[in-house]
């Protein structure tokens, strides 16, 4: 299993950026992929990006695509989410997600999961 834990949340204004970040500890050598996801208010949890551990493949979902971008650091065992020009829909809680067996980035379903990182943007 592992042990995943985001930070880096807040609330910002229109048009700012953010970082969040996700510390993986535990089996992390069985990581195949790590994927960010959201959920605003009333609405279904959506993946928003993907990255490989290994290979550095990256996934977005139109939603982010040219405004978020993913990375990670393997040694840190560490994934993160840059947030720039965002916007009052892009307020949701964000949860990170790892992948133990190889799937397409866009189908990330989740075996660990954090505790997720409220983001809150005002107009």
């Amino acid at each position: 299993q592992v042990q995943l834990v985001e930070s880096g949340g807040g609330l910002v204004q229109a048009g700012d950026s953010l970082r969040l970040s996700c510390a993986a500890s535990g089996r992390t050598f069985s990581t195949y992929a790590m994927g960010w996801f959201r959920q605003a208010p009333g609405k279904e949890r959506e993946l928003i990006a993907g990255v490989t551990m290994g290979g550095g493949s990256t996934y977005y979902a139109d939603s982010v695509k040219g405004r978020f971008t993913i990375s990670r650091n393997n040694a840190k065992n560490t994934v993160y989410l840059q947030m720039n020009s965002l916007k009052p829909e892009d307020t949701a809680v964000y949860y990170c997600a790892s992948d133990r067996l190889p799937v397409p980035l866009n189908k990330i379903r989740g075996d660990d999961w954090g505790q997720g990182t409220q983001v809150t943007v005002s107009s």
